[in-house]
């Protein structure tokens, strides 16, 4: 036999050991028959019609050994039995099944770590779930892919045990019972090989850490092999960054203790050496935009390759031809070595791609909200260029609703167009509904008590209406608002308030707060925001108020400015408050800020009894100094004067300082003027307050920018003008305070958090300049400050 023979042997015999193993009951020999019926036994739950269905054989057909065996192939491939007969009788074909058992229900018990729905799907991708077919062979698939799950978590230890219920109508129940022992930590990360970037810098780069302080709080110690690879990149372009253009880094190494729960990581580095730039160039398809598309290259001659200002400059690059209509605009920094040196040329490629328009835009996901309130944050438009940073905007845009959970836009391509795409929103909506019950506690108003009820997107019209309450020791407020922020399609906002407030002034020499002198107002007001571009907003309206004072009984001690306020105004006071004011805001993030800044005028002017006004400033800066270090600044200024009147500024129009949000240090609202008769703060009519401050990552939390500490320096005065006295308070109740107008200094470290309950600052701070009488503080806390 030639060997071409004996190849084609071989090939016989083994498909058929492959269909004897596959089949393991076959079809007897039969001769070629016309069929008049087909009988199916030994169905629980499936239909005789699915069978019909996977057969070749029909009624009237002709029946062959072939089919046979097609028909036997094909059944048992649908996992739905166990075991397959097919025999003829005369003209009938008989098919015996046996039908394996229905998943009813899959349970999982002792699983903490993940969310069974999520599992629930992953078990679906090997063919295991409920309503299919139970087959042992995919209950071990399901089991290995759960504990793969785990193992990818470092749940090295995790136990599964599963069991099977059998329940009637051939159908059975599958409960996981799950024991998920410990988390792997990381006990040691060990580098070999790297001599010009440290271990601990490299480290540094590192999501994963070993057990630290705040490990228990940000779970880094945790092994993820999924957070490793990411690592190994991070290491690889920490190197590039620095001009090591020839890195490589090895596979980490991972081993594990017998206990499966301590894991060490090592990772070999072959640094190379680092390369400097010799000149940077565009090249492509240029549209004519050389000297443009130049001009965004970051990258400049003479400095050591950067990756990362590399890849910037490309997503530069992209957005503007993007701004143009090129979608699909491609641009790659290749550098190439120049050969015998240790230069480099950085050469970016540009492959615009044809221009591309917008036919219509799709909005999807949206039960409850009206497709208009998405529609209209939408700044790219129909039957127009596709423009990249309009599309962003238009994100960015419609997640800042907070209508949301997930917000994604998508473009797709229209058939048989290559310039045309449709603009497709997806939104995932959330509950907007919220009832909110709260305590805290700050340093100056000590214990205080909040609750309150909000609808956003009511009705998914896109308008929010809230009821608000909160209390403390010297204040209590309940505030009705309503805004609109399309009252018109041009984009002006309408907020339209209702407030009861109920004030106790400060008093820090006496305890007779039952009976001490109260401010009542209530009011009801409506502003209306105008946008004049994406960042800036002008915002103007209108506020009625009402204010009684409540003096005390005779015999009790309260400051004399609130006495001469009642026999300058009156006990009760009706006025009409203006405000007109404007606003930019370019920063990253309102809650934790990293770069941006915020400007801020605004001017307050009453009518009626109270004749006053105000006029603020403020401006707030970010400047990134690194991706972990960000410095702060804040300058804000007010000044409040009374017009047709010889009457004194209103003294409960005053402003404070003193405390978290102005001078830390000292006590809250302590600065600046006090009571003659009973010491207590006054406030003035003017206030400057200066802060800067440098927020640095706290040790363990890696990346996290939700938990930060900061150095910090204030300055700050109240004092008073149009006559009015600095006065410095009492020698009998309190103290005499040397120079109450004059500035005051601090400085100190504290603690930022954005917690659940809102954003959290400690902080310690040492008075710098403090002057004798005054009322200091070091340790302060708030919930609710952001700068």
């Amino acid at each position: 036999m030639t060997i071409r023979h004996l190849k084609q042997l071989n090939k016989t015999v083994l498909a058929s050991l492959i269909s004897a193993i596959a089949l393991p009951m076959t079809a007897s020999a039969f001769s070629p028959f016309v069929v008049q019926d087909i009988r199916v036994t030994g169905l629980k739950s499936t239909e005789p019609g699915m069978v019909f269905s996977y057969i070749p054989a029909k009624v009237g057909q002709t029946f062959t050994q072939e089919m046979a065996t097609d028909s036997l192939r094909r059944l048992y491939a649908t996992g739905l039995f166990n075991d397959v007969k097919i025999s003829t009788q005369g003209r009938v074909i008989n098919i015996a099944v046996d039908e394996r058992p229905t998943i009813s229900s899959v349970i999982f018990e002792g699983m903490n770590a993940f969310k069974s729905d999520d599992i629930v799907k992953s078990l679906s991708a090997v063919g295991f779930g409920e309503g299919r077919a139970f087959d042992p062979a995919l209950l071990d698939k399901a089991k290995t892919e759960l504990r793969n799950q785990y193992v990818l978590k470092g749940n090295y230890s995790v136990d599964i045990q599963p069991t099977i219920t059998p329940l009637p109508n051939n159908r059975v129940g599958v409960s996981f019972l799950v024991n998920e022992g410990k988390v792997a930590k990381i006990r040691e990360i060990n580098f070999v090989g790297n001599k010009a970037i440290s271990s601990s810098d490299l480290e540094d780069e590192m999501n994963l850490t070993t057990p630290g302080f705040m490990t228990w709080f940000t779970g880094t110690d945790k092994f993820s092999r999924e957070t490793l690879n990411a690592d190994v990149e991070r290491i690889r372009d920490y190197y590039m960054d620095y001009g090591y253009l020839d890195v490589k880094v090895d596979t980490p190494q991972v081993s594990i203790s017998p206990n499966l729960e301590d894991i060490g990581i090592n990772m070999t580095v072959s640094e190379g050496k680092p390369y400097t730039i010799r000149k940077v160039n565009v090249a492509g398809d240029l549209l004519g935009m050389n000297e443009e598309l130049k001009g965004l290259i970051e990258n400049k001659p003479g400095e050591l390759f950067n990756i990362t200002k590399a890849r910037q400059t490309a997503n530069a690059i992209s957005m503007r031809l993007a701004e143009l209509g090129y979608a699909l605009a491609q641009v790659n920094p290749v550098p190439q070595p120049v050969a015998g040196t240790q230069e480099v040329d950085l050469v970016f490629f540009v492959e615009p791609g044809k221009r591309i328009y917008v036919r219509r835009i799709d909005i999807g996901g949206n039960v409850r909200t009206r497709d208009q309130v998405i529609r209209r944050e939408m700044r790219q438009a129909e039957a127009a260029w596709y423009d990249g940073t309009r599309v962003a905007t238009s994100r960015d845009r419609i997640d800042r609703l907070g209508y949301f959970n997930d917000v994604n836009i998508s473009q797709v391509p229209v058939e048989g167009s290559d310039d045309q795409v449709d603009i497709q929103v997806d939104v995932k909506e959330k509950p907007t509904g919220m009832i909110n019950l709260g305590v805290g506690y700050g340093s100056s108003d000590k214990l205080s008590f909040q609750a309150g009820i909000s609808q956003d997107n009511i009705f998914g019209s896109g308008t929010d209406l809230g009821l608000t309450f909160n209390t403390s020791k010297y204040n209590r407020n309940i505030v009705l608002t309503h805004t609109d922020p399309y009252w018109t399609t041009s984009g002006i906002s309408r907020t339209t308030t209702a407030y009861y407030r109920l004030d106790k002034p400060y008093n820090s020499s006496l305890d007779q707060d039952e009976d001490t002198y109260k401010i009542r107002s209530i009011g009801f007001g409506m502003n209306f925001g105008v946008p004049i571009s994406e960042n800036d907003r002008i915002f103007m309206g209108a506020t009625f108020e009402q204010n009684k004072i409540t003096l005390p009984p005779a015999g009790y001690v309260f400051p004399q400015a609130y006495r001469d306020f009642v026999d300058q105004y009156g006990a009760k006071t009706n006025s009409v408050i203006f405000n007109v004011g404007w606003t930019k805001d370019t920063r990253d993030s309102a809650i934790a800020p990293t770069k941006g800044y915020l400007t801020s005028l605004n001017a307050v002017g009453s009518v009626g009894d109270l004749k006053y006004y105000i006029l603020s400033a403020q401006q707030q800066y970010y400047l990134p100094l690194s991706k972990d270090y960000t410095l702060a600044f804040n300058v804000a200024a007010d000044w409040g004067r009374t017009y047709g009147t010889k009457n004194n500024f209103p003294v409960i129009k005053n402003l404070y300082a003193g405390g978290i949000g102005s001078v830390r240090g000292y006590e809250g609202s302590s600065l600046g003027p006090r009571d003659t008769l009973s010491g207590d703060y006054l406030g003035g009519n003017t206030r400057i307050l200066a802060n800067a401050q440098l927020f640095l990552p706290f040790p363990g939390t890696q990346n996290d920018r939700s938990l930060r500490w900061f150095l910090f320096a204030d300055a700050g005065k109240v004092g008073v003008t149009g006559g009015q006295k600095c006065t410095a308070g009492s020698s009998t109740y309190g103290s005499v305070v040397t120079d109450p107008c004059g500035w005051r200094y601090s400085a100190g470290i504290g603690l930022s958090w954005n917690s659940p309950l809102g954003p959290l600052q400690l902080s310690y701070a040492r008075p710098l300049n403090a002057k004798q009488g005054d009322d200091k503080q070091q340790f302060q806390f708030q919930i609710g400050t952001s700068f």
